[in-house]
This record gives C-alpha cells, structure tokens and sequence, in this order.
C-alpha cells in the first residue's frame, strides 16, 4: 500500500473528473469525509480513520510520528500534507505502513522549529476521500547564555497553547479511560469507569483485553520488563509522583512524558525551577511534578520512543477542608480515629503515615460516607511506632494531625511518666540520629543540596530552648520543624522525656538552630530543677543551616556519655483493679531502687498489714494483698515513695453466683407423669437489686394459674401445676444484678401414652393365603419406647372385633387367618410404660381377591446384533395382590400391530433383563414387557423404541447448512440438513442432540436429553445477551457423530432493532399542581436491551426521581412534585443499533397568588393606565400573565379588557366622563386564575345641572402639527408560543396615517398581525410568538407637515420542545 506525500493545496481542490463532493459525517470527530459518486454500489465504502493522527509537542531534535488507521472498500491509499512546506522528500518524511497493528506512520526525524506547521492524512479511493487534520508543535531546544542571541532566541521561541479537547461523537468512548485503564489495577476499574459514565463493563472488559494483548507486543519492542506501576499521587511535601521499573533493550532510547497529548519537558532534579523532573535509579524511573496546582490535572503518559507505556490520572478537586484533622492520644493496643470533612464530595483521598502514603487492609481502615464528605483513617492496634504525623491530602489541600502512643495511661501516676533506665537516652540518641540521617539523605535525593527546603522535614539540631525538659532528664527533640510539624518525642510529662520533646525552639523558619545543646548542657538547670547537677544552658546549635551556607555538623552526642542516676522514680505504677466480693484483690507498682521504702494509702488514710490487708516489699517491688474482699474495700489506693506517688481505684462488684453443687443439682432433668407438678430452686447469692427471670424453649415464663414464681435475695423458685406432654422442654433461669449476668439450664421431661400410629397404612400382600400391611410410629412415643401395638380384627359384614393381641414393636403385621373372598378392616393402637395410645383404623382389605400388578416401565435396548436383541427393564411399582413371580417378553414388527410372544408362557423371566434371540435380521422390532404375580399377568408395558436386528451402525457425519432461524433473548431456533450416509463409512442418522457452552465456561450443555428427528429445534432458558457457542451432533444406533457449530458464538437477543417510541399519543407538554404525583409512562420497543436514560434540562433527574425500567417501556415518578421539579425532562433510549429521544416538558406550579395593589394614572386624555406590583408567583413560573377586568357605573358587569399580559401595566381607552369605573387585576398561569386585586375607582359621576354655554371669542388658530409620540413602544420578552402585545400613542393634525414594520418589512397587509389605531392608540398583537419574531419592530406615522418613528425589540424565549407549527406562516417567510 503507498503512501504519498502531497501537496496541502493539491490533494484538497483536485477531484476525479465528473464527479460531485458529498460531504459526510465521521463517527471520528475532526474528519471530513467527502464522496464523489451519488450512489454507493453494494459493498463498496468510502474512506474512513478508525485511529486519526494525534497532535504532538516534542523537543527539537527529537523523532516525531504520526499514526492513522483507516477503513474503506476498495482499500484506500494514503498521502501527507501540510500547510506551509512539502512532504516529499523522503530524508525529512519518512512514511511507512505496519502491517501487523494497521497503521499507516509519517516519521518526521530531527525535527526543527521550521517543522511546526498543521500537517493533514488524506485516505483516498475511487468513491471518496477523507482528510483529518493534525498540529506539530516543536519546543526549541536550550541555547547558551547570550545576551547578544536574547533578541533572537525571543522570535524563534514558540508559544504552545493547550489543546481543546474536540467534543466526542455520539456513542464514542473517551480514549482517556481506555488509556487509564491499561495502566490502572483491576480493583480500580469500576471507579474509574463510573467517573467516566460507563456501564457497558463487559464490552468494556473484553476490548481492555485485547488493546492489553496489543500494548504488551508493543512494549516487548523497547523493553525487556516492564512491571511495579506507581499511579500518581500528591505527597506532603507538595509534589506529585508517579514511576515505573522498566529495562530497556536499549538504554539510548527516547523517553517522552506528555500531557493531555502534549509533550512536557523535563529536568534531573537538580535545578529549583524545574516544573517537572524525572530521576533514575538503575531500572526505577520517577517522574515528579513540582509545586502542583490546579492547572496541573490532566492525562500523563510515559513513552519510550512511540510506545506508551504507563498513563495515569491526577485530578484536583476544588475543595477546602472545613472539618481539619484532630490530634489523637490513646493507649497502646487501641484504635487511633482521624477524620476530616470536606466542603464538596471526592470519592477518594490520600492518607499519608509520616510522609508515606498508606492504603486500607489490616492496619488501617480507610472509609468514606455515601455523600462523599466526610473521610476517616482508623490505625489499628497502634504500637509505639505508629506514633508520628498523618496527613490527609485532597487536591492540593493538606490537613495534618499527630498520633501519641502511650505505654501506660497510668504508668506513672495521674500525669507524670518517669524514665525507667538511663539506658532509654542512648536508644533516643541512636533512634534520633538514625531519623536525621535518613531524612538528610532523603532531602539529598529529592531537593539536592538544600536541605532547608524540605517541608516538615528535619530542619535543624536545636533540641529546644529549655534543652531537656522542666523537672526530668527531658527527651531529645528536633526542632518544631526539626523531625516532622511538632512530632513527639520519646517522654512527656515534668518526669518524663521533657514535655515537648520536640523543643519549642529547636529550629527557626531560616533553617538555623536556636538554643540547641551545646557541649554536655542539659537545658535550664542541667537535668531540671529537682535533678542532679548543674548545667550550663544551651547557646549554640546550628540548625541543617540555610541553603547557601556550609552543612554544620555536631560536635557533641545529643545526649551526653555521662550516665547520671535520674533518682528513684516507678518503673511500673499502680493500675485500676477490679475484684469479686470473698475474692482477694492485689496491686503492685515497681520503683527503680530495691532499698527505697514506701507507704500505702487508702483514701488519704495510711494502711498498716494486719488481718486481710498485707502489705509485702520484694525487692523493688511492693504489694497491697487484701483477702476475702468486701464492698468496704472498695477506693483509691495510692502509694509514696521518696516524692513519688502512683494511684489506683479498686472496684469491688459482687455478681450473682450460684454454688457448684446447686448448679450441679439444678442441672439434673426431671421426669414426671402427665398431670403431676413440677418444681425447679435454685439458690444463689449477689448484690441486690437482683433480677430474676425463668424460660422454658426460649419464651420468657409469666405468673399464671399454672405458673408459680417464688423469687428472694438469695434463691428463687418455679412451680409448674398439671403438666401436660407439651410442657416437655429446656428450663432456664437468668439472674442478672448490675455487674453481671448468670444462666443455669435444667430439662423437664413429662411422660404420657403414646399418640396413635401414623398411616397412611400399606398393603404389602393381599393374597389368598395372607395378608400384610404396615403402618408408621406414633408422632410422640411419650418419653418413653414403644414396646408392642396392639390389634384387632373386623369381617366386614359383623359387629364384634376380634382381638389379635400384643405384637413386638415393629410397625407390620401379616395376617394368615384369613378367608378367600373376605374384607377385613383393622384396629392399631400403640403401647409404652405409661398407657395405651389412641387407635387408628385401616381401611377395608380384600383377601383372595385377583390384584394384578401393574405395568413395568417400557424396555430399554441394551445392544442389537444380527441375531440377538438385549432389552432390560423396571419392575412395576404395584405389585398388585401378591409377590412378582416373573415377566413375559412379546415382539413385534414395526408396523404391525401383532405381538407374539418370545418366551414360553409357562416359563416365566425371573430377572428384569433378556436376551431376544428369535429375530430376522435387518427386520425391525419393538417390544414390551407383562408383570406376573400370584394373581396372574398384568397389563403389558409401553412398547419399547424400535430397533434393527444388525450388527451395530457406523455413527453418523456431521450434519449441514446449520442456521439461526430466529432468536429471542431466551430462545434461540436452529436448523439443519441431514447428514448424507456413506456406506461402510458413515451410516444415516436417527436423530440429533444440540448442544450449548457460555463462552466464559468450558463445559458444553445438552439441551435435549433424547434425541430429536427433526432437523430444527428451539433452545429455550437461555440468559439475556449472555454469549453462547452452540453445536449439533447426528446420533443413531452406532453411536454419535462429530458435532457441527457455528464459527462464531451466539449471542441470545431478538434480530437488532433501532430503538423507536410506539406510543402515538406522547404528550410533550404536563401540568401538574404541587404536591401531586407525576407518573410519566414511556413506552418503546428496541433490540437489544436498550439503556435508558433521564435528564432533566440536561443533567441526570435527582434522587428522589424514581425511574422504573423495563422490557418495553419506562415510568418516571415524582411522589411528590415540587417546583423545582419544573423542567424539560428528556428520556434516551440506546443501544448498540442507535438511539431515540424525546422531550416532555414537566410545569410543577399551584394556583397563582394576586398580584399586588393597583394604581391609576391617566397620560392621555380618555385613557387610563393600570400599573400593579407582581404577583409573588412570578418569579418561580415564566408562564404566569394577567388579565384586566374592568366594570363602569353605567353597565355594572365586569368584561375582560386585557388577557395575556406579561408586563405589569396596561392602558384602557375609551374612557368616557362622567361614569366610575372600577379595574380588577388577576394572575393566570396553568394552573388557574388568582383572586383579583382590585383598584380604586376612577373618574365621578357627573351629576346633571343646567348647562350654559358661553361662547368664547372665536379666534382663529392652527392645531396643524406634526406627528409626535407621547408614549413609545416598549421592549419585550415573551415565552415560546404565548401573545405579545404592542402599543404606543402619537398625535398629530391631520391625523398621520401609522404604518407597522417588522426587520423594514411592512406588516399592515400581513393578517396574521392584529394592527389597530383608535384615538392616536396604535397596538399591535401577535397571537403565538415563536423564534422567527425575534427582531426590531418599528412604527412610522405620517402627515403632510412630517414623519415620526419609534422602534422596539421582541425576545422570544424559546423552548426546547421547538417553535410553534404556524411561527413560519404568520411571518410569511416559507
């Protein structure tokens, strides 16, 4: 396939001769699709991008690539162009085809600025062409330092702006998510698709898959590995970093980092102002992107050479922190809880350890609420070193708290913690210095040199201004910027390791220690001022210095070598006990000196050993012992030693308890009769108030008649009165005080006569000699074994009852004394220990009647040969009045209907299985079996399935010509031609199995367990849209053949339909009253399942819409409708086929409110003007208008003057003196009409007077004027579909004759204006305004002595239901 280069200008104007231009939509957006003939013939395409080039930003120097895949029938060949050069020498462009990935690649070598320029890919066949258009941007690479090359270095510099991203077709994928997640472990997946709007998860996974599948070959090109993928995330310090481990097979290759599609340079990290860096170390590469802000969200993806390689996402949502993290303080083996709160909803934040982002699992529980707002860290079982900063990062917004771990709450008294061995100082030092270097070294790696320039890191070696601490040999801190913001050291407390180990002025904001230790100082007063020695207070300590200044280095340990006795302190103090009353109580602490002497007391008074209170010194160790404790033992203990103290509470509880030996005996079942008591005690012992409480099975007992309950302070007692059978069960007490709880469980057992036996009874023999019959157990054997039933007998026909006797306990009986011909009927009754049980009667048994057996199952062929057929078969289920004695086999020929038998009559077939030997060979046979009993033959089977007597059939071919007929999305239909039989080779088929397998399971399904004649077959209780590969097999008397499938699987859906509404009655407008229910019933038809979605003005319908999907419709419910529910609700139906909409505007209103007082004023002469305030409403409904009423004193009936008016003033005329006039002013809109707001009445009633004239002087005078408005048009804005009305007033003598214009256009003649002029009014009405009467109207009056004009604008608030269907007409303009 060539690929040419050409000219922009050529390839774009040069068409085929005699052909046309056609321009066609691409489903890729940015091409252009052109096609020169009018028809297309059948199968063949025009040119079209599966892939289009992307736009590239690269360094100078570097290789550039573009890359396309395009389609089209015949295939098309491809050139380059671009705009300001030519593409053809092949040294600069170099164009290539892969044909293993379909691309078609321009390669652009060393690349200079002059090769910025927009370059197009033309794919071109006989029918059309397509164009899709690209831009190369090229950085200019870093020149030397020269001022004298500034000038010109600022023109050649290019500028690169950001690329807008191109709106996507209809139905396509943004290729940011499949690029996401390549790159993105599984577990994200479903998140990431769900930020995109995906659902479609299984098209989703399989196209992953195969773009994985094509992305590892490319990678094997470049790398030998790649593995260890680090998804970017924002740190603490500020950066953002992501990496990979990768080997390349050549180390030389290029690796690009690109944003958004851009190419972004990158430094070492060894320069500050460096936006990104990249740093390797032997095969881990980390790219790192400095100061993050919001600018910097967007798609980055790492390239070597022209394969990606990794991509990840960094988003930064706008958020603040309105609830910060907390410091947390527990004990060691506890919870530690954080939790902040959000100012809008992120699904996922970053929880950082000490600078070191942490995940959830075992030791840390991650969670987040459904509104996404609120966000909490758990530390589980905290250790000692879990202690430290933690930081939570949204955006590029931090909030940080700290986490103290403690040892022991009260290891050391109410506040203080002492320090167990002078050994701990060493361990601090080595610890402290160990942090420093590694967070020196870490700073090193990251910023360099500057060490300064870490945030939160260790910034100097002061240990505070105090040195070690108030009253103890303090801890060693590092600054409050020094290890960490504020981080704890390894003591706190006047005792302790110093109370803030980490100083309060450890380090300064220049990175210069202040105050730190110098030579063998130990703070204020060397080890405090209860301490030993005396020593100088610290002065020097030079922090980690500023950034320009020389490391400093300590010239002395952090804590001096000399170990100086820090006095006797407690090593262990004393804690909280608690004990049970008569137990013995102990509380121990453990000071550092073994001959230090200490007392104990008990709520501030001194204890001495005596009786139960011992007091014992072991050592360093002293106890309080106190045997047989009592409640009075109950308070606060403290012990003093040499100024030191720990305190401890004991707690005294006493619980209920219950002896060993009256649990024991309480636990004994008790056995009574049937009507006697029973009585269950149990003692016990506790402190009052004590609650007792008795259960039998569970069910808490109640007092009642049969019900006693006895309770005390030390036992309590149950009375159970006339129990009955039922009243078997498990007895459980429960006493419970306020320190505990405690059970005891016994078991009454009530024994009675047994229930009668169950039936139905079974006839096992009726013959002429016996009868047997069985029958089962009673329900309830009473507590105690069955040991015999007793019987009786009856002859139907006689009223006495034979007694039979006692038998042994097995549920069956024969009878031989027994009469031919007679019935018997039969009295069972059960017996134990306690009684007999009630009777149960059988039914009437005949003896020696003729009970044949039933039939057997039909025979089954085993093998046929030539000479032998082998059937076996089932005995009958009814044996009928005796023993099966044997079988009778018969034959006959497939056709006939007479059957002949194969074994002598008299000699009955024992087993269930024969060997016909009396056949004709290739002659075909059916058979079927007889039942013999004692009684004689019953009825013959049903016959069996015919068979050759041969030798056994080669299986049959595979079958042809295998189709789909139909499909449903649970049935799929199938047919076939039968296979053709070859003799000695393939012999004919008798039937066929269909076979199905999910193509995400190995093991195939047959779908018929016998095989079916017929070459066609429907497949039923198949999964909707499931995926299936099926297969038939031929089968016959040899066996079955090869299976026949399809090449492809199957997928179980009805033939596509585009999806299309069939409701011809939608309505596309609904009004609704507030508060009502809004159900809206959409119904469609589409194949496959369509998705189905609803909007509101364009963005999903809220929570409380409920949305109700289904086969062949869907409902939206509003349960109760709101205002706000207003909009224009649309609802999308799609699927893989195409997609329909449609559009119903929803109007949530209520009964307008009245507008508010109306006022009058007259401007003209003969006319009044109405002005009111709004109607409350009018705000919330752009439906709502007004309507004027006015009524005089002369007609005294109120008539409509104005309707539709959208403003909130209106002129009257024709008002006439003399008469009062009254205005009413109401609100409509579509819910209904307000009440009126009425004004006050206009004008006087003149009343009648003699009347003079008195005629003035007549002069002559001129009232010519020229024509003059009083009152000009207004502007207007008026809903889609609504009137509008015009007016204005102008005078003038002679009257001026006033012409209307809409855009210069003369509207007078136009009848679908309403135009009036009544006493220098002129108005205008447009019955039904829609987007075409958006424009300038204007008014011109004319006289002989001149001209006047007054223009307005209309605004036409358009809906997106459309313009009304007669917008067009009334303009006249179609």
């Amino acid at each position: 396939m060539s690929t040419p280069s050409v000219q922009m200008g050529e390839a774009e104007d040069d068409l085929p001769p005699g052909s046309v231009a056609i321009k066609k939509r691409s489903r890729v957006p940015g091409v252009m699709i052109t096609q020169y003939v009018e028809n297309l013939p059948a199968g063949k395409t025009t040119p079209d991008f599966k892939r289009k080039p992307m736009a590239m930003t690269i360094q100078e120097g570097k290789t550039a690539f573009f890359k396309a895949a395009v389609t089209g029938e015949p295939v098309p060949s491809i050139s380059w162009g671009r705009n300001k050069g030519d593409t053809s020498d092949p040294e600069k462009y170099k164009t290539r085809y892969d044909a293993r990935a379909g691309e078609h690649i321009l390669e652009i070598p060393n690349v200079t600025v002059d090769h910025t320029d927009t370059y197009k890919c033309f794919a071109t066949n006989q029918f059309g062409r397509a164009v899709s258009t690209v831009t190369l941007n090229v950085i200019e690479a870093a020149q030397p330092n020269d001022p004298e090359d500034f000038r010109k270095m600022l023109k050649k510099t290019v500028v690169v702006k950001k690329r807008k991203e191109k709106p996507k077709a209809e139905g396509e994928i943004d290729p940011k998510l499949l690029e996401l997640l390549l790159s993105a472990p599984k577990k994200d997946y479903e998140r990431i698709c769900r930020e995109f709007g995906f659902t479609n998860f299984r098209w989703m996974l399989k196209k992953l898959s195969q773009m994985k599948k094509e992305l590892d070959d490319e990678q094997a090109k470049v790398a030998e590995k790649v593995e260890n993928l680090k998804h970017i995330e924002i740190t603490t310090s500020g950066k953002a970093e992501f990496g990979l481990d990768m080997k390349l097979k050549d180390p030389n290759s290029n690796i690009f980092l690109f944003k958004d599609g851009e190419m972004l340079s990158y430094g070492d990290g060894t320069e500050k102002s460096s936006k990104h860096d990249m740093k390797k170390v032997g095969d881990k590469y980390t790219f790192s992107i400095n100061n993050v802000g919001p600018e910097d969200a967007g798609l980055y993806q790492v390239d070597v050479d022209d394969v990606n390689m990794l991509s990840t996402g960094l988003e930064i949502p706008d958020v603040e922190f309105n609830g910060m993290l907390k410091d947390a303080k527990v004990v060691e083996g506890q919870d530690a809880t954080f939790q902040c709160v959000l100012s809008g909803p992120v699904a996922k934040i970053t929880w950082c350890a000490n600078d070191f982002s942490v995940e959830h699992g075992d030791k840390y529980d991650i969670t987040v609420s459904e509104d996404m707002l609120n966000h909490s860290l758990v530390v589980k079982n905290c250790k000692p070193g879990d202690k430290g900063i933690y930081t939570a990062i949204a955006g590029i917004k931090l909030s940080k708290a700290s986490l103290m771990v403690n040892d022991d709450p009260n290891a050391s008294g109410k506040s203080q913690k002492g320090i167990r061995d002078v050994s701990i100082l060493a361990e601090t030092q080595a610890r402290l210095l160990q942090e420093r270097n590694e967070a020196t070294d870490r700073a090193a790696g990251q910023d360099g040199s500057d060490a300064s320039s870490l945030r939160d890191g260790f910034a100097g070696d002061g240990i505070g201004k105090t040195g070690v601490g108030r009253d103890g040999t303090g801890g060693v801190g590092s600054g409050k910027d020094g290890l960490g913001k504020d981080r704890e050291g390894d003591g706190s407390g006047r005792c302790g390791l110093g109370k803030d180990l980490s100083g309060k002025d450890g380090s300064r904001s220049d990175g210069r220690g202040m105050d730190g230790l110098k030579g063998e100082g130990f703070g204020k007063d060397g080890l405090g001022e209860n301490g030993l020695g005396q020593g100088e207070a610290g002065k020097g300590g030079d922090g980690t210095g500023d950034a320009k200044q020389k490391k400093h280095t300590r010239d002395g340990p952090l804590v001096p070598d000399a170990a100086v006795e820090p006095g006797i302190h407690f090593l262990s103090g004393l804690s909280d006990t608690t004990a049970n009353v008569g137990e013995t109580a102990e509380l121990s602490c453990k000071l550092s000196s073994k001959d230090s002497v200490g007392e104990w007391y008990k709520n501030g008074k001194k204890l001495e050993s005596k009786d139960e209170v011992i007091i014992v010194k072991e050592g360093a160790n002293h106890k309080l012992i106190i045997k047989n404790c009592k409640e009075e033992n109950s308070g606060i203990y403290k012990f003093e030693a040499d100024g030191r103290k720990s305190e401890a509470t004991l707690h005294i509880e006493d619980p209920p308890i219950i002896s060993t030996d009256a649990l024991g005996k309480f636990s004994e079942p008790i056995s009574i009769k049937a009507g006697e008591n029973a009585t269950f005690k149990l003692p016990f012992s506790g402190k009052e108030p004590i609650k007792v409480q008795w259960f039998k099975d569970e069910e808490e007992l109640i007092y009642g008649p049969c019900v006693k309950i006895e309770s005390s302070s030390t036992h309590s007692r149950l009375f159970l009165t006339k129990c009955q059978r039922k009243d078997t069960g498990e007895i459980k007490i429960k006493i419970k005080n306020e320190f505990s709880t405690i059970e005891a469980s016994s078991k009454l057992i009530v024994l009675d006569k047994p229930t009668p036996p169950q039936g139905p009874v079974e006839v096992v023999e009726s013959s002429l000699s016996a009868i047997e019959f069985k029958w089962r157990p009673p329900k309830d054997d009473g507590g105690c074994p069955v040991t015999y039933y007793t019987l009786e007998r009856q002859q139907i026909g006689r009223n006495t009852w034979m007694k039979i006797g006692d038998i042994p306990g097995q549920p069956m009986y024969r009878d031989t004394d027994i009469d031919r011909g007679r019935k018997y009927c039969y009295r069972i009754r059960a017996k134990n220990s306690e009684g007999i049980s009630d009777l149960i009667e059988t039914d009437d048994i005949a003896a020696g009647t003729l009970a044949f057996p039933g039939q057997p199952t039909s025979p089954k062929i085993i093998s046929a040969f030539k000479d032998c057929v082998n059937l076996t078969w089932v005995q009958p289920t009814n044996m009928g009045g005796g023993s099966i004695i044997g079988y009778n086999v018969e034959k006959r020929k497939k056709g006939s209907n007479l059957w002949s038998p194969v074994n002598p009559p008299d000699e009955p077939i024992r087993e269930k299985k024969y060997s016909v030997k009396d056949v004709m060979e290739g002659a075909e046979y059916e058979f079927r079996v007889i039942a013999i009993n004692t009684c004689g033959p019953g009825e013959p089977s049903a016959p069996s399935d015919s068979v050759f007597a041969r030798d056994p059939q080669k299986p049959p071919g595979k079958i042809k010509d295998l189709k789909v007929t139909g499909s449903s999305y649970t049935t799929l239909c199938l047919a076939w031609t039968k296979p053709n039989a070859m003799k000695g080779v393939e012999d004919e088929a008798k039937g066929y199995f269909v076979e199905i397998r999910p193509t995400d399971q190995l093991e195939w399904n047959r779908c018929n367990s016998s095989a079916v004649t017929q070459t066609f077959f429907t497949v039923v209780g198949l999964k909707s849209l499931a995926m299936y590969w099926v297969r038939v097999i031929a089968t016959n008397e040899g066996g079955e053949g090869l299976p026949h499938g399809f090449e492809k699987y199957i997928i179980a859906m009805p033939p596509p339909v585009k999806p299309k509404f069939t409701d011809r009655k939608l309505k596309s407008f609904m009004v609704v009253k507030a508060g009502n229910t809004v159900r809206v019933n959409i119904r469609f038809e589409a194949s496959p399942l369509p998705d189905v979605t609803w909007l509101k003005d364009g963005v999903p319908v809220a929570k409380h819409v409920t949305v109700t999907n289904s086969e062949k419709g869907s409902q939206l419910l509003i349960p109760s409708s709101e205002r706000t529910d207003t909009g224009i609700y649309t609802i999308i139906v799609k699927n893989m086929v195409g997609q329909d909409t449609f559009n119903i505007e929803i109007r949530i209103t209520d009964e307008p409110k009245p507008p508010g007082p109306v006022q009058l004023e007259q401007n003209v002469e003969g006319t009044v003007s109405l002005v009111w305030t709004p109607s409350p409403d009018e705000k919330r409904d752009d439906h709502l208008h007004y309507m004027v009423m006015k009524r005089d004193s002369v007609k005294r009936t109120w008539r409509t003057v104005a309707d539709r008016l959208f403003n909130h003033k209106f002129t009257i005329i024709n008002i006439m003196h003399g008469r009062e006039y009254y205005f009413r002013v109401f609100a409509k809109n579509d819910m209904g009409v307000s009440e009126p707001s009425e004004s006050p009445a206009w004008g006087t009633i003149k009343k009648k007077e003699k009347f003079v004239v008195q005629l003035p002087e007549p002069k002559i005078l001129d009232f010519k004027s020229a024509p003059k408005f009083t009152v000009p048009l207004k502007l207007h804005t008026a809903p889609n579909g609504y009137e509008c009305y015009m007016s204005c007033a102008v005078k003038g003598n002679p009257t001026p004759h006033v012409t209307w214009y809409y855009n210069n256009i003369n509207l007078n003649t136009n009848t679908n204006y309403y135009i009036s002029n009544t006493c220098g009014v002129c108005s205008m009405l447009i019955l039904r305004v829609g987007p075409k009467d958006n424009g300038e109207y204007k008014v011109v009056a004319e006289n002989l002595l001149g001209k006047a004009e007054c223009a307005t604008k209309l605004t036409v608030r358009v809906s997106v239901t459309g313009l009304g269907p007669d917008t067009t007409q009334r303009l006249g303009l179609d």
